[in-house]
């Protein structure tokens, strides 16, 4: 078992509600940690990335809200987690917003393009993450974070650390989503982003859809890092969330998945996001994300 290496992220501004900056301290509080250590991981907490608090910086573009301050925080973020990779650990990062996911990609895709390996993806979320500043309709940059991966979103992000596209677009598998933009649909198809909406999931069942998106991801790669937004879930599982849309997986769907990463075998890194404790209920969508953090690591019933 490798050492899990955690990386908190406060940032919330490339998300239109505030909150999600606390996310990080609120998985902490949920016994992120010891339940890690239980499990028999050695665990290094990292601490947070340094992120400019919103207050302090100027409003940008209202195409791309605080795009350079992210494409800052996500370089901060690639430092990290690639060296977290480079010593033999595995990257567990803690959002804040989407948004980040950029940096995290980055880091781990650097880390594993020195020995001339690619990775795949496996994004678990109500919403496809595939806008540019030229299709969306709010501007807020944690809608393009997977666009920015496969090298078609804001130059800022796609070329964090040099590689782009950090992963082909072949690669990705979009489990989950339900709440798309029109533009950022035909975004999604043109790019051939395999994506698995929750009629497929209802019709297919979860253990067929992410047989698929395990294959997808694992296609050719050194592995698979999964991406996690918590608004993937229903709110009646997960209501501390900035973007909540109804009809999402439900508990055991969203285990279900884990276990399944688990086992294939192929899982590098790890972030989970848009826990927003302002929006929460004692801390149930924290508690939620950690019980999911420890089925995707390893976790059984028996």
């Amino acid at each position: 078992m490798k050492p899990v290496a955690i990386i908190g992220v406060p940032q919330d501004y490339g998300a239109g509600r505030r909150g999600v900056d606390m996310g990080p301290s609120a998985l902490r509080v949920a016994n992120l940690n010891a339940s890690l250590a239980r499990l028999g991981y050695s665990v290094e907490d990292h601490g947070n990335v340094f992120v400019d608090q919103p207050e302090s910086i100027p409003e940008t573009a209202s195409s791309a809200r605080h795009l350079p301050q992210i494409a800052q925080n996500c370089l901060r973020l690639a430092k990290m987690v690639e060296k977290a990779a480079a010593a033999g650990k595995f990257p567990l990062v803690l959002g804040g917003d989407h948004s980040i996911a950029a940096g995290t990609v980055a880091g781990i895709t650097k880390h594993y393009q020195r020995s001339k390996q690619s990775l795949g993806i496996v994004w678990i979320d109500a919403h496809g993450d595939f806008n540019t500043p030229a299709s969306s309709p709010s501007g807020n940059v944690h809608g393009m974070p997977l666009s920015s991966i496969i090298g078609q979103g804001p130059r800022e992000l796609t070329h964090l650390r040099g590689r782009c596209p950090m992963v082909a677009a072949h690669n990705v598998a979009l489990v989950g989503i339900r709440d798309i933009d029109r533009h950022e649909a035909e975004n999604i198809r043109a790019a051939g982003i395999h994506a698995y909406t929750m009629r497929e999931i209802d019709e297919r069942g979860m253990r067929a859809v992410m047989q698929d998106a395990i294959r997808v991801a694992g296609h050719g790669t050194a592995g698979c890092h999964l991406s996690l937004d918590m608004d993937a879930l229903d709110p009646v599982e997960a209501p501390g969330v900035g973007t909540p849309v109804r009809g999402g997986l439900n508990y055991r769907e969203a285990h279900l998945a884990m276990e399944l990463l688990h086992d294939a075998g192929h899982l590098v890194s790890m972030e989970v996001v848009e826990v927003n404790p302002v929006l929460d209920i004692a801390n149930q969508t924290a508690a939620l994300a950690v019980e999911l953090v420890l089925s995707a690591l390893g976790k059984r019933i028996l």
